[in-house]
């Protein structure tokens, strides 16, 4: 594995073979996708970013989908990726949405975990109010907030490491760059997915408040091609949670799609 900075962005980069881009969701940096290294590294070549404002990649001083959009793009044609299977997380799951949209040539699938189209009304507020709280007070009390309200029940008891990785995810973040991406994410739109003719897998936890079951549902009935999985006992931490059945429904559709 190596490491290149590109775009102001960290840029991992592993394997070799049909090129496979993972972004990540709010809070979250490219080990985000760690636990799904071992399904990737034969076969594939691995593009895994901490997107602008998160984790080693400095933030700027504003940001918004269009800017991260915009920012794959950039670092796709450095790196010299012409068509690529995208898996996001979370807020990465509209990040590649846009991209289907804008730039269908580049995308061959989606892989989305804990997708949302667009924020709720009711939940552009809160994250405009969190990003006051980071840049104020810094991420402690946001990084256990979010381990209590978006991991569920079983994990918050049975699945100690998954939790310390999600907050230990949450901590590192630059507080400046997790509030600019909290701006970002509070003024998100919807793509017009039904424009999106490339295969969707779409997988979430039957506890994810974030990115509901109900949500995968009806992203996949607007889709052209598109199936949704729902993960037992699994909240929106969906990598980490549940990582083993990710990486079974992951390895089956890549396959399914090549």
């Amino acid at each position: 594995m190596t490491t290149q900075l590109i775009e102001r962005m960290a840029v991992e980069l592993d394997g070799e073979g049909t090129a496979v881009v993972m972004l990540h969701g709010l809070g979250g940096t490219s080990n985000t996708f760690t636990p799904q290294m071992p399904v990737l590294r034969s076969g594939y070549r691995v593009v895994r970013p901490d997107l602008p404002g998160a984790g080693r990649s400095r933030a700027p001083d504003r940001s918004s989908i269009g800017d991260l959009v915009q920012a794959v793009l950039r670092m796709c044609n450095v790196l010299g990726v012409e068509k690529a299977h995208f898996v996001g997380h979370s807020m990465g799951t509209i990040v590649c949405q846009h991209l289907a949209v804008e730039r269908p040539s580049l995308v061959k699938s989606l892989s989305l975990f804990g997708a949302l189209m667009e924020p709720p009304e009711q939940a552009r507020p809160a994250l405009k109010d969190r990003a006051t709280k980071a840049r104020e007070d810094g991420m402690a009390d946001i990084a256990d907030a979010i381990v209590q309200a978006a991991t569920s029940s079983e994990t918050k008891e049975r699945n100690p490491l998954a939790i310390a990785m999600v907050r230990e995810s949450l901590m590192r973040q630059s507080p400046e760059g997790y509030a600019v991406n909290c701006e970002a994410l509070s003024d998100a739109r919807a793509a017009d997915i039904g424009r999106i003719g490339c295969p969707v897998l779409l997988v979430t936890g039957e506890e994810d408040g974030v990115g509901p079951p109900s949500v995968s549902r009806q992203m996949a009935e607007k889709l052209e091609n598109g199936r949704s999985v729902i993960l037992p006992r699994c909240g929106h931490w969906t990598t980490f949670e549940r990582f083993e059945e990710v990486n079974r429904e992951l390895r089956s559709f890549l396959a399914s799609v090549r």
